[in-house]
């Protein structure tokens, strides 16, 4: 069951914030196959990589979950001068839209309350993504940008598809399986309001937050 003031907070949300004309199955679609395409391009760059050159995939994935670990308990949970609204948007609207009382979607439209918007993607890709692999690009060469590229875009697809899944019915296909049942546990802690802003706040893989002691048993 939804509780009253969630279920009045979605009323609210969609009627002030879901444009008639959004779909949500497209919104799914642009993530995934701007991501895809990109992951493509960059790896069919990549010619004999060096061992040295394949070990920046592993670098690349643990930057990634660290950013994932620093960018959500910092400006996602904390108001940051110029990043006021993903702020709003994870802090007040996220976590009021979806609670550990309520976790899954009850209209395809919901899925705009999950995804990141397509200005958000673009800030990500051009103002994180790109300059860290111009950087990897002139410390190691073309093949180790190429593969940082194409393993911190991947990361961002399986942050996007993994907590896309967190909020389907438990009772689901991809509900169901393993994996999903145990990170969505995991970020179901995260949703209530009362931890949001202390325990669990990897979203994919609770690697940081092992590490740095805010994993919630």
């Amino acid at each position: 069951m939804v509780p009253a003031r969630v279920r009045e907070f979605r009323v609210q949300y969609r009627a002030e914030e879901i444009s008639p004309y959004y779909s949500g199955v497209a919104h799914f679609l642009f993530t995934s196959i701007s991501c895809l395409a990109i992951i493509t391009l960059a790896l069919r760059g990549v010619h004999a990589p060096s061992w040295a050159q394949l070990s920046m995939v592993p670098i690349a994935f643990l930057l990634a979950n660290a950013g994932e670990y620093f960018g959500h308990r910092g400006p996602m949970h904390h108001p940051r001068a110029g990043l006021a609204l993903i702020y709003k948007r994870h802090t007040i609207q996220h976590h009021h839209f979806f609670t550990h009382e309520a976790m899954s979607y009850e209209a395809r439209s919901d899925v705009k309350m999950v995804l990141f918007p397509w200005y958000l993607i673009l800030f990500f890709f051009g103002g994180i993504g790109l300059p860290l692999g111009a950087g990897v690009y002139f410390a190691f060469g073309e093949n180790a940008a190429r593969l940082f590229v194409a393993t911190i875009i991947g990361y961002f697809l399986t942050y996007e598809w993994l907590h896309f899944s967190y909020h389907l019915s438990p009772d689901s296909f991809v509900g169901r399986r393993w994996l999903v049942r145990v990170l969505r546990q995991h970020h179901t802690d995260h949703h209530d309001l009362s931890r949001m802003g202390k325990t669990n706040f990897n979203i994919t893989f609770p690697i940081c937050d092992a590490i740095f002691g805010t994993l919630n048993r």
